[in-house]
This record gives structure tokens, sequence and C-alpha cells, in this order.
């Protein structure tokens, strides 16, 4: 991908296209799917070295339920899928590249500068999910310790945990998600969560707490991990009767949340809700005229944080490029099962 990536730098740095995506993600993708179904010529700048988004990066072993037309799917398997799926018209690629400034030029198209290149193109779409990502970490000396070799905030390959004592430290989608992938894999499988209350989905709840043989334990939170040059044990605490408790574990996963940042996109001039969302209204148009956003990045009332969602979104935003750039098309093109692929 690299030689590739390289490739489209040289041969497009100069060039104007139609429509710049930020962001890789599944979102991202199908955007560079429907955009070539639009005959718009398209161009993909993703700051990770590889196409996928998080599917890719954070999660890759982790079964998705939510995405229509896959009862259960591993995230990788799904960004494969979309990956091919988003490149089959050939779009320009810039991986390894951060968006770092955006500037409306006076013809009204627009100049992005990375740390590596700049880039012409007449509208732009953003896509980049939630933003820059780093896992919360628990201020806790022990498990710097052991940090990539028996503490986890990501699972990469789920070999790791062969047969493993594991613990798992959380209460969202996450850490549930991950307790029912690696159930089959590990050798065991103990949940701690500070509270008595989930913030899940009400059927991995269910499964949890009703149908898995993993070792919950309420009101506990994670005291120190311990061992001689690797994991061995680690102390739990009741956070009600204040007794602590040591198990065996070979390693620990910590799932308590990303912290994003939508780092520069906050000096375009673009509204913002908050500090880390676009505003858009229901053709998802931002505050700046030829900028659009989908996905997670977008805001509006009722919105929905779902690849599903934001699937749908960026169709929307393509559409209207398409308008923008020639008000003689229609802004409904058909549905693809009536062209010829």
């Amino acid at each position: 991908m690299t030689d590739s990536n390289e490739t489209a730098q040289v041969e497009s740095a100069d060039e104007l296209y139609d429509i710049t995506i930020i962001g890789g993600g599944p979102v991202g993708l199908f955007g560079a799917f429907y955009a070539g179904l639009r005959q718009l010529k398209t161009k993909i700048i993703d700051s990770l070295p590889e196409l996928g988004g998080q599917l890719n990066a954070l999660y890759p072993e982790k079964y998705i339920f939510d995405m229509p037309g896959f009862p259960k799917i591993l995230a990788r398997d799904l960004a494969n899928q979309m990956i091919e799926q988003g490149t089959r018209f050939s779009p320009a690629i810039c991986l390894d590249e951060k968006v770092l400034q955006l500037v409306t030029e006076e013809d009204g198209t627009f100049t992005l500068t990375t740390n590596i290149a700049t880039h012409r193109t007449k509208t732009v779409v953003i896509a980049t999910g939630a933003g820059a990502f780093s896992p919360t970490k628990l201020a806790n000396e022990s498990l710097d310790t052991f940090e990539g070799n028996g503490v986890y905030y990501f699972v990469k390959d789920k070999a790791k945990f062969q047969d493993k004592h594991l613990l798992i430290i959380g209460g969202g989608d996450s850490a549930l998600d991950w307790a029912m992938n690696l159930e089959e894999v590990a050798g065991s499988v103990t949940l701690i969560h500070r509270r008595d209350v989930f913030r899940a989905h009400e059927e991995s709840v269910d499964w949890l707490l009703n149908r898995s043989q993993v070792n919950v334990r309420l009101w506990n939170e994670l005291k120190e991990v311990r061992g001689e040059g690797r994991l061995e044990v680690a102390t739990i605490l009741h956070s009600k009767t204040k007794e602590e408790e040591t198990l065996p574990v070979d390693a620990v996963l910590l799932n308590l949340g990303f912290k994003a940042d939508i780092g520069p996109l906050r000096e375009w001039g673009l509204e913002l809700h908050g500090s880390k969302k676009v505003v858009v209204n229901h053709l998802m148009e931002t505050s700046i005229e030829g900028v659009y956003a989908a996905g997670d990045i977008a805001h509006y009332d009722g919105k929905l944080d779902l690849i599903a969602t934001g699937v749908g979104e960026i169709c929307l935003a393509v559409n209207r490029v398409k308008i923008r750039i020639d008000p003689k098309a229609k802004l409904f093109p058909g549905h693809s099962s009536n062209l010829s692929l």
C-alpha cells in the first residue's frame, strides 16, 4: 500500500479533484465508492498507515453485529470488504497524512495542507470518525510496568489470549463485546465493573449475566497487578466492603473508553457542537460552503453514531457534491442495481 500511496501523491499533488474525503474508515470508504458511481474524481486522505479506520486500528478481531447484511462479521473482514468496495473506482489514496489546514481559494475551490503535501479539491467531505483516539488509562503504576506484556487496551490478535486467565475491566459495549469474543479463546474470563449498571446493549448485558461463563464481579476496582518477569496476579478491591481479593491472571484488558481529539479541525472556522463534533444540516452541509461531514464527526439533532447511519449520511453528502459540481445532474441517480457496473 505504501508504494501505491506514494504514486498517488506524485500523480495527483497538483490536480484538482471533484471531492476529497478526509478519512479512510468505513464511512469514508463507502463515500469513495458512491462518488465513483457518480463519476466524481475522488481522493481519500487518512492519517493512519492503512485503510479501514478503527475497524483495523482498534479491534480487527472483534465481531460486528449491527452492520446490515452481516449477522456477524469480524471487524477486519468488514474492513477488507469495504476497502475492496471503496477502491473499486480507483480513487487516489494518500495514507499516513494528517490534514492540518483547509483554505478556501478565491475561485471557491479548496487547498488542503497535510504534514506531507498540499491537495486541491472542489469539495471536501470530513469523515474522520471521532478523530484521533487514545485509550483512557488508569493512574496505576503497576499497570504501566506490564503494558504491552500482559496489560492491553487494544486487541489486535485474539491468539494472545489463548488459554489465558483473562481479567477484563469495564462496563460498556467494548468490555462486554470482548468478554463475548474471548470467552471461548481464554482459559477463563473475569470481568470487574465498579458499579452494578452497565453502559452496553441490553442483549449483551443479558448474555453476560445469564448465559455466559464469565465470572462477573460488580462493585470492584483494580488495585494492582504483580508478577516476576510476567503478569501473574491482580488484586481487586470491593468499593463497598473494602475487601481485597487476589486473582490469578495472565492478561488484563482495560476497556474504559477512548479520548477523541478532532485536532486541527477546530481551527478551520467550522461551526462545532461542543469540542468534538462538526455541525451539519439535513444535507450534511457544514457552515463552510462546499464542505460536508458524515459519520461520527457530524452532529445534528437525533444523531446516532453507527456505521449504518454514517454510510447513509455520506451518500447524501456525495449527491449534494454532484449537484454542486454539475447543477444539471440528477440529485438521485437511481439504484445501483439499475446501473451497469
